[in-house]
């Protein structure tokens, strides 16, 4: 990470200040999503697992791909630090129907990533809502991951810079006012990108269109976990694609209200550590910069 030691002490007392002083602590209650928030909608009816999106995910971030791929889809067998887009098949022993399912990071309206990061490397762009990942902020914790609901972060073991990766919509492209790498290469247009409200709209229309195609007539997202902007239409149960089966209340929300006081209690005494750190970090610089001053001029190395 591109965290010096000096740059995390530095940020633990920014961020023991932010949780102490009166209106400088991050509210616990989730930003509303602008109207302006964008998404990403997949009908798994219509995807043929063709894994063009995964290819030029690969391409647009730069990513070779994993090379542990799985023979059947060609493509990796779950998330990692090489593949941020993957897709995957639900293929039922009873003959049910089976389905594709394409997995990336879900962008929750309240992400528990977001708000069980104590050095705000995760944060949500406040126009288009997309959840980003700030290395100069970054300690490594992967607390992120344990807490994703979806399992979606994944820490990059290799590498003297190690990241956490996870799908960003492709946030370069968008500035540059194109679309992200996947849904403009699905030929089925199985995945399609716009704002999250027009999006909803869409998915509705789609099963207003199809009676009785779609599994209880629901958009997996519009609700779930307190919300997602990455949306989803399937036949089949969305558990059984790997979606988690949560209430309409978010994790933030419902487990990690008591978190955010647990740092404020905590962030008196971790300014204080990092105060007297730098304390005792600068009286040894002096006395080794004083005894190398002694040893060059009588030749002598000073005792303890």
């Amino acid at each position: 990470m591109n965290v010096t030691r000096r740059n995390l002490f530095r940020t633990m007392a920014a961020g023991a200040a932010a949780a102490v002083l009166p209106g400088c602590a991050r509210a616990e209650q989730a930003t509303p999503l602008r109207a302006s928030a964008v998404a990403l909608l997949y009908d798994a009816t219509l995807c043929i697992g063709c894994q063009a999106c995964v290819a030029a995910c690969a391409e647009a971030n730069g990513e070779a791909g994993d090379t542990r791929l799985d023979p059947q889809r060609r493509s990796a067998r779950e998330l990692n630090s090489t593949a941020r887009n993957i897709v995957k098949i639900y293929k039922p022993v009873d003959g049910s129907p089976s389905s594709y399912i394409k997995q990336q990071c879900m962008h929750c309206v309240d992400p528990a990533c977001v708000a069980s990061c104590m050095f705000h490397s995760l944060h949500k762009d406040e126009s288009t809502g997309i959840v980003r990942w700030d290395p100069s902020r970054c300690v490594g914790c992967r607390y992120c991951e344990i807490v994703c609901p979806y399992h979606i972060p994944k820490f990059e073991w290799s590498g003297i810079n190690p990241r956490i990766v996870k799908c960003e919509l492709c946030a370069p492209r968008l500035a540059s006012g194109m679309e992200p790498a996947c849904s403009t290469v699905c030929p089925t247009h199985a995945v399609i990108f716009g704002q999250r409200t027009a999006l909803m709209e869409r998915a509705h229309q789609r099963i207003a269109e199809r009676p009785g195609t779609y599994f209880e007539n629901r958009v997996y997202g519009a609700t779930d976990g307190g919300g997602t902007q990455a949306l989803y239409l399937a036949r089949v149960p969305f558990d059984k694609l790997g979606l988690t089966r949560l209430g309409p209340e978010s994790i933030p929300a419902k487990y990690l209200k008591w978190q955010k006081r647990v740092y404020t209690y905590f962030a008196a005494p971790t300014a204080v550590y990092a105060v007297l750190l730098g304390v005792l970090v600068k009286r040894w610089r002096s006395r080794t910069v004083h005894e190398a001053k002694v040893e060059q001029a009588t030749g002598l190395r000073p005792q303890l």
